[in-house]
C-alpha cells in the first residue's frame, strides 16, 4: 500500500505566488491530494492575495497564514511539502528529509529557481512541476522513490581551507 500524505504543507516563502495558492484550492488539485491521503493542508501564503483563514473544500481542511518566524515546525509536521522553488525553502525541506514537490513560478523563469529545481530532480531529491501540471504530477509521481538529501560534511570545508593554506605556503 502506498504511503499516505495526510498533512501537506504548502509554502510560497516571502514572495507573492497567487497562482500556486489559487491552484492548490481548485477541486481537481484537492481531489488529487485527497487521492494520496491528504486530509489537511497548511498553506503559507506570503504576500499573495489569497485570504488568511480556515477553509474546508473537497473534504480537505485548509489553514492559510501569511508568515511565521520559522516554517521549520510546519515542515517537520508535514508528510509532504509543496513549495515554490526558493533555495531556502527547498533546502530546509530536503534537510528535514521530507518528500518535496516544487512548483516553479513561471513568471520568474529568468531566475535561478528553475535551474535549482531541475538539478535537484535530476539528482532524485524532489519532483518539480508548474501550476498547470500540478494535478497531473500529484497523480503520477511516487514520492517514495526520492533519494534522501546528503547531510552536510564539515570536513570538506576544513579540507578546502587546508588545501588553500598549503598552496599559499608553497607559493611564498
Amino acid at each position: 500500500m502506498p504511503e499516505e500524505y495526510k498533512k501537506v504543507f504548502v509554502t510560497v516563502g516571502t514572495t507573492r505566488f497567487d497562482l500556486l495558492c489559487d491552484t492548490i484550492m481548485t477541486s481537481p488539485v484537492l481531489k488529487a491530494l485527497k487521492k494520496i491521503g491528504c486530509k489537511e493542508i497548511t498553506l503559507q501564503i506570503g504576500n499573495s492575495a489569497f485570504e488568511v483563514g480556515e477553509y474546508e473544500k473537497e473534504g480537505v481542511k485548509v489553514n492559510a497564514y501569511r508568515f511565521k518566524d520559522s516554517i521549520q515546525e510546519n515542515i517537520k509536521g508535514a508528510s509532504l511539502v509543496i513549495s515554490h522553488a526558493g533555495a531556502g525553502s527547498c533546502l530546509e525541506t530536503l534537510e528535514a528529509n521530507k518528500p518535496l514537490l516544487v512548483v516553479v513560478n513561471e513568471d520568474l523563469m529568468d531566475n535561478h529557481q528553475l535551474e535549482l529545481a531541475e538539478q535537484l530532480q535530476v539528482d532524485g531529491h524532489l519532483y518539480y512541476c508548474t501550476c498547470d501540471t500540478l494535478e497531473n504530477t500529484l497523480e503520477e509521481v511516487d514520492f517514495s522513490l526520492l533519494a534522501p538529501f546528503p547531510k552536510p560534511d564539515a570536513t570538506l570545508f576544513v579540507k578546502y581551507l587546508d588545501d588553500i593554506f598549503r598552496v599559499k605556503q608553497h607559493v611564498e
